[in-house]
C-alpha cells in the first residue's frame, strides 16, 4: 500500500529546522561579534600593550658610578668597561658540564669557579652571575663563534670600579661589591622610587665613602626599549632614556699627604688623623696596614680573603675609626685645661714629684728619680705623672667625664663614615651599667688615679683624640670632622659644598687655653719633643704619649725586650701648628712601638713640614722614620710641591 506524504507538514518541519539552525548560527555569529567587539574595542589598549610587550622588552640602563677625587682633583675611584662571561643558572641544565665545556674556550681558573660558587649562593637562580671578567678580545671572539652551544651563557659589557691608587687610603674609600641577599632584603624597605632606581644594579658600596655616599655616587638608572625576536633576542633599539651618571664626590683629603704618612709607617701598625682645626676638614685619615680595594670589586678569592681576615695585623680594621687605645700622656693637657676651667687647681700651684704617687696603700710610678717641684706648665712640659695622678684624685671621675665629653672623648664624632665606635670615657654610671657583679659595679677611688695620665679605663679612637686636639688648638670651638667637601653634578658641572653644622663654642677662657698652649709649646722647645722639632720653620705645640697595651702588676718594671711585640707599649703624639695660629692638628699612634718621641712624633714633624713648609723627606730620612731611628729631618728635604704624581716606584727615592 502506498503511503501518502503530508507535504505541508514536512515543509513546516523543515522551516522550523532552518529557523532553529539560523537562530543558532545567528547566535554564534553574535557571540563572535561580541567577542570581537570586546577584544578590538573594549580591551584594545590592554591587548595592544601585551602584544607590544611580546614584541619589545624594557631593559634598565645602569648608570656610570660617580668619581671620587681628593681635595686637589686627583682621581681616587673611577670606572672602566670590560667584557664578562655570565651564566644564568636557571637556564642551564647541567652547570658543571657547561663550566667544563666553557673552560675549553676561555681560561677559567679554580679561583673563578670558587668565586662563582660563592656568588651563586648569594644570588637567585635567575640572576646572571659572572664566571669570568675582563675577557680578552680573542676570548670574546672564540665564545661568540660557539654561543649557540651554551643556552643561558652570554657575554655582557659591564662597567667595573677601579681604584687607581691601589691600597692608598683604602679605609677611607671603602669598596663596592656585588649586592648580597641581606642587602637585597634591606632594599625592599626602601621607597619605591629608590628601588626602581636600582633595577639592573648588581653592585653597591660596602665600606667607606663608597657606602656613605652610595646614593650620590650611583646616579639615575635609564631605560631602553628593545624589539625582540620570538626567541627573546634583541633585534633593534626602539627608544631609550639615557642613564644619568652618578655625581662626583670631592674629598677634603690630600692624597699626597696621605701617601706620605702611609709610607712613613712602613710595615708598622697604627693610625693617624690630621684635621684643619678651623673647619673640621680631614686632611689625612690613615690606618695601617691597608688593603687593596680592587680585590673586592669582582668578588675576592678565598686565598686573598683568608690572608686579610686571618692576619694578626688586622688590615681590614679601620684603626683610625674603630681602633680604641688609652691616650697615655696626650691626655694630660686636657686634664690641665679641666682643672683650670673647673677651678680645681691654679696654674702656679707647685706639686712635688718624687718619682711616685702613693694613694690608698698603692704606689703609682712616675719619672725615675722624680722631677721635684712642678707647676702646671712644667708638668705638661716634662710629663709629670705625679702631678696628674694627684689632679685626677682631686677632680674625681665624674667631673673628668663631664668635662671630657664635649671634647668628643668616648663619643661618636659624626664623621661622614659608617661604623664609628665610641670607645670608653669612664664614669661611675658607665661602670654601674657595664658590669654585672655587684662588687664590680662600684667605682673605687683608686681607679681614678690612672685616669689622670690617660690610662685605666680610658679608651679612645685617634679620630676622637685629633678632634679634641683641634678643639684645643682653636681655643675651644669644636667643628664636626668631615671627609667630603663638595659634590659636583656630573651633568651641569655645578659644585655644591656639603653643608656642615656651625662650630660649637665650648666656652673655654682664653687665659686657661693659653696656659695649656704654653705647656705644649714648651714640650717641643725644651721637653720630650725638642729633638724632633729642632730647626722647624714654625712653632708647634704637642704632647708625646706612651700607652700600655697590657697591664703590668704593681711594682713590675716595664721591659720591652721581655714582652712579645704585640704586648709592648704604644707610641702616641698629638700636636698642632703653627702654635699661634693653628692650621693643622694631628693625632697619631704607632702600635707597640714604645716611647712617643721616638716613633710617633717624627711622623707628625714631617706632616707639619709638608703642610706648612712644602717639605718632603728624602730617601735617607724616610728610611729612618720607618724604623723609628729619626728625630729632626736628616739631610736636605725635598720640595713637596715638586714631587711627581702619580708616584713612581720607590716613593721619595725616585724624586729628582
Amino acid at each position: 500500500m502506498t503511503e501518502i506524504r503530508n507535504v505541508a507538514a514536512d515543509l513546516a518541519r523543515f522551516r522550523r529546522r532552518v529557523l532553529v539552525i539560523s537562530l543558532a548560527v545567528l547566535a554564534a555569529f553574535s557571540l563572535l561579534g561580541m567577542r570581537l567587539f570586546y577584544l578590538q574595542v573594549t580591551r584594545h589598549d590592554d591587548l595592544a600593550a601585551q602584544a607590544e610587550s611580546n614584541r619589545t622588552a624594557v631593559v634598565p640602563v645602569v648608570p656610570n658610578r660617580g668619581l671620587i677625587l681628593d681635595r686637589n682633583g686627583i682621581v681616587l675611584a673611577s670606572n672602566y668597561s670590560a667584557y664578562t662571561l655570565e651564566i644564568t643558572p636557571s637556564k642551564v641544565q647541567d652547570l658543571e658540564a657547561t663550566l667544563d665545556e666553557l673552560a675549553q674556550i676561555v681560561d677559567i681558573q679554580p679561583r673563578d669557579r670558587r668565586r662563582f660558587k660563592r656568588l651563586r649562593e648569594d644570588s637567585r637562580s635567575f640572576d646572571s652571575i659572572p664566571i669570568r671578567t675582563r675577557l680578552t678580545d680573542e676570548e670574546v671572539a672564540r665564545f661568540a663563534a660557539q654561543r649557540y652551544r651554551f643556552p643561558g651563557v652570554e657575554i655582557k659589557a659591564r662597567l667595573f670600579r677601579n681604584y687607581p691608587q691601589g691600597e692608598l687610603a683604602s679605609h677611607v674609600l671603602g669598596y663596592i661589591g656585588r649586592i648580597n641577599q641581606r642587602e637585597k632584603a634591606a632594599m625592599e624597605d626602601w621607597p619605591e622610587e629608590d628601588q626602581a632606581n636600582y633595577k639592573g644594579t648588581d653592585y653597591i658600596g660596602k665600606l667607606g665613602i663608597e657606602q656613605s655616599y652610595e646614593k650620590v655616587l650611583h646616579g639615575q638608572t635609564g631605560v631602553e626599549q628593545m624589539e625582540t625576536s620570538a626567541g627573546g633576542r634583541a633585534v633593534r633599539r626602539l627608544a631609550s632614556h639615557p642613564a644619568t651618571p652618578g655625581d662626583t664626590v670631592m674629598l677634603t683629603l690630600d692624597i699626597k699627604l696621605q701617601k706620605l704618612v702611609e709610607d712613613m709607617f712602613g710595615e708598622r701598625r697604627g693610625a693617624l688623623v690630621a684635621l684643619d682645626p678651623r673647619t673640621g676638614e680631614v686632611l689625612a685619615f690613615v690606618s695601617k696596614p691597608t688593603f687593596d680595594p680592587n680585590l673586592f670589586v669582582e668578588g675576592i678569592d678565598t686565598e686573598s680573603w683568608q690572608a686579610l681576615n686571618e692576619s694578626i695585623d688586622k688590615p681590614l680594621l679601620n684603626r683610625a675609626l674603630r681602633g680604641t687605645y688609652p691616650p697615655g700622656s696626650t691626655y694630660k693637657p686636657f686634664m690641665a685645661l679641666a682643672a683650670l676651667q673647673l677651678g680645681k687647681r691654679a696654674p702656679n700651684v707647685v706639686v712635688n714629684d718624687p718619682g711616685y704617687f702613693t694613694y690608698g696603700g698603692h704606689t703609682f710610678r712616675s719619672h725615675e728619680g722624680g722631677l721635684g717641684g712642678v707647676d702646671m706648665v712644667r708638668a705638661i712640659q716634662y710629663s709629670s705623672n705625679t702631678y696628674f695622678y694627684s689632679l685626677a684624685v682631686e677632680m674625681g671621675v665624674d667631673a673628668i667625664h663631664d668635662f671630657m665629653k664635649p671634647l668628643g672623648f668616648g663619643q661618636v664624632t659624626g664623621i661622614d663614615l659608617g661604623g664609628e665606635v665610641r670607645g670608653v670615657l669612664p664614669s661611675t654610671e658607665w661602670k654601674r651599667n657595664n658590669y654585672k657583679r655587684p662588687e664590680l659595679k662600684k667605682w673605687y677611688a683608686g681607679e681614678t688615679v690612672s685616669l689622670g695620665i690617660g690610662q685605666g679605663y680610658n679608651n679612645f679612637t685617634m679620630l676622637q683624640l685629633a678632634l679634641a686636639e683641634a678643639t684645643l688648638a682653636n681655643g675651644g670651638t669644636r667643628y664636626r670632622p668631615h671627609l667630603v667637601r663638595a659634590i659636583k653634578n656630573t651633568v651641569t658641572g655645578q659644585v655644591d659644598l656639603v653643608p656642615q653644622p656651625p662650630g660649637e663654642d665650648l666656652g673655654y677662657q682664653k687665659k686657661n687655653v693659653d696656659v695649656v698652649r704654653t705647656g705644649l709649646v714648651a714640650v717641643n722647645k725644651g721637653g720630650t719633643g725638642t729633638r724632633v722639632f729642632a730647626g722647624a720653620a714654625y712653632t708647634s705645640a704637642g704632647k708625646t704619649g706612651t700607652a700600655q697595651a697590657v697591664s703590668l702588676g704593681q711594682g713590675v718594671r716595664y721591659n720591652a725586650k721581655a714582652l712579645e711585640e704585640h704586648q709592648r707599649d704604644h707610641s702616641l703624639f698629638a700636636a698642632f701648628a703653627p702654635a699661634e695660629d693653628p692650621r693643622i692638628a694631628v693625632a697619631v699612634i704607632v702600635e707597640n712601638a714604645g716611647f712617643g718621641a721616638a716613633h710617633a712624633a717624627p711622623i707628625v714633624r714631617r706632616v707639619f713640614d709638608y703642610w706648612l713648609a712644602d717639605q718632603y723627606p728624602n730617601e735617607q730620612d724616610m728610611a729612618a722614620v720607618r724604623i723609628g731611628k729619626a728625630s729632626a729631618p736628616i739631610g736636605k728635604p725635598l720640595v713637596a710641591s715638586q714631587m711627581p704624581w702619580p708616584p713612581t716606584a720607590g716613593g721619595a727615592s725616585t724624586a729628582p
